[in-house]
C-alpha cells in the first residue's frame, strides 16, 4: 500500500491530488478479510454502497477542497447515518488547517459490519490526518448531567464488537494495540482552556457504547452508571479503536441529548426527535470549540 500523506505536500491540495491518491490506494480493499466471491449478496451490496460513497466523494463532494473555508460545517443530523443525513465526505479549511470531515456516519445497528463502519478512518489515515476529532449524541447517565451539556470523553466502555477482530492490517498498526490512553490528554486539557476563554462549561466523563438501536431500559442505565459510565450512546468507539490502532491522537465530545436516569416519571419516553433538537442546539458551541482547538494545533 502506498501510504502517501497529502498533508506533507507543499502548496494547496487540489481535487486532482485527491483523485490521484484515491487511484493509488484502493480504499475499498481496507476491509480486512473481505472477498466478494465468498460473501453473501447482502454483504456485497453494502460493501459496494460504501465503495460508491467514496467514489462520489472524490468525484464530486471534494470540489470544495481548493483552499476554501468549509461552509455549513455544523449543519448535520445528530443521529445521522450517511443514509438519513447529509452523507457528505467533505474537505477544506477550518481554524486555518486543512481538515477532512464526515457529515454523518455508518452505524453498526444499521447492519454494516465493523470493517465498513470504520473504513472512513482508514481512508483518512492514508490521506495523512494527524488528529481525529469525534462527536456523538449521548444520554447522560451521570445524575449531574443535563440536556445540552458538552462532555469531553476521557475514556470508554464498549459493548460493541471490536473492529480489529480478524486478520491484522500490519500496515496500519500492531496486532495488540495499547488502549491505555484512548483519548489524548493534551487535547483534553487544551479543550478546557479554550472553553474557559469562550465562556463554555465543559463536563468530562466515560462514554459507554451499546449496539442499539433500542434506547436502554432504566435497569441498564443504572448498571452503566454503577460500572463507571457517565454517558451512553451507540457509536464512536469503533472509530476510536481503529484510530488508535493507527497511532492517531483522538479528541472526543458527547452532546448530552437526554437524561438517561433510572427514576423516570410514569409517562416519560425517549424520543429520537428530541435528541436531534438537543444536539443541533449545541452544534454552534461544539463547532466553535473544535475550530479553536484545531486553530491552536
Amino acid at each position: 500500500m502506498e501510504n502517501t500523506s497529502l498533508l506533507e505536500k507543499e502548496g494547496p491540495i487540489t481535487l486532482e491530488d485527491l483523485k490521484a491518491n484515491f487511484r493509488a490506494n484502493d480504499f475499498s480493499a481496507y476491509s480486512s478479510g473481505f472477498g466478494d466471491k465468498e460473501e453473501s449478496d447482502e454483504r456485497n451490496e453494502r460493501f459496494e454502497k460504501i465503495r460508491g460513497y467514496f467514489e462520489v466523494a472524490w468525484n464530486q463532494e471534494l470540489k470544495a477542497l481548493t483552499g476554501k473555508t468549509m461552509q455549513n460545517f455544523s449543519e448535520h443530523s445528530a443521529i445521522g447515518s450517511l443514509e438519513k443525513s447529509e452523507g457528505n465526505f467533505i474537505a477544506g479549511m477550518l481554524g486555518g488547517k486543512f481538515v477532512i470531515a464526515m457529515q454523518g456516519r455508518f452505524h453498526f445497528y444499521e447492519g454494516y459490519p465493523m470493517e465498513l463502519v470504520t473504513l472512513p478512518i482508514r481512508v483518512m489515515k492514508v490521506l495523512g490526518i494527524q488528529y481525529l476529532f469525534v462527536s456523538n449524541a449521548a444520554g447522560g447517565v451521570n445524575m449531574g448531567f443535563h440536556v445540552g451539556d458538552l462532555m469531553v470523553i476521557t475514556d470508554h466502555i464498549s459493548h460493541l464488537p471490536n473492529p480489529l477482530i480478524g486478520p491484522n492490517m500490519d500496515e496500519f498498526g500492531p496486532r495488540f494495540p495499547d488502549m491505555t490512553r484512548p483519548y489524548d490528554k493534551q487535547l483534553r486539557m487544551r479543550a478546557f482552556e479554550i472553553a474557559a476563554g469562550l465562556g463554555y462549561e465543559l463536563k468530562s466523563g466515560v462514554y459507554f457504547a451499546s449496539t442499539g438501536p433500542t434506547y436502554e431500559t432504566p435497569a441498564e442505565y443504572k448498571y452503566y452508571r454503577l460500572i463507571g459510565a457517565d454517558a451512553v450512546g451507540m457509536s464512536t468507539i469503533p472509530e476510536v479503536i481503529v484510530a488508535r490502532h493507527s497511532s492517531i491522537p483522538v479528541f472526543g465530545v458527547s452532546v448530552i441529548t437526554n437524561e438517561a436516569h433510572d427514576d423516570y416519571a410514569e409517562d416519560y419516553v425517549n424520543d429520537g426527535d428530541d435528541v436531534v433538537v438537543a444536539a443541533n442546539a449545541a452544534a454552534d458551541r461544539m463547532t466553535a470549540l473544535f475550530t479553536k482547538i484545531i486553530e491552536s494545533l
